[in-house]
Parts: structure tokens; sequence; C-alpha cells
């Protein structure tokens, strides 16, 4: 009566779980530097380019 449709993976299981745990702190900790140290709105860098050749 058992099917391979009803079977659960446990390990693929923990390791979701495990991933959503750790994105979740991550987040967290993201969130208290944005509110810690937040960013200045406004210039943003300009891509530096090749470097000049000194003759």
């Amino acid at each position: 009566m058992s099917s391979d449709d009803n079977l659960i993976d446990f390990s693929s299981e923990r390791s979701k779980r495990i991933h959503d745990l750790h994105e979740k702190r991550l987040n967290d900790v993201r969130q208290a530097f944005a509110q810690a140290l937040p960013l200045p709105p406004g210039k943003k860098k300009k891509p530096a380019g090749k470097p000049k050749k000194k003759r």
C-alpha cells in the first residue's frame, strides 16, 4: 500500500530548511547594518577605465 509518491527525502528537506534559516539570518543582519550605517543617497561611483600607459 506504500507509494513512492508519499516518500519524503529528509536530507533535502533539512537542507532547504537550513538554507531558509540562513537566508533569514542574513536578511536580518543586512537590515541591522542598513539601520546602523545607512548608505548616503546620490552619487554613484564612476567605473574605472583602463589605466593610461606611462611613457
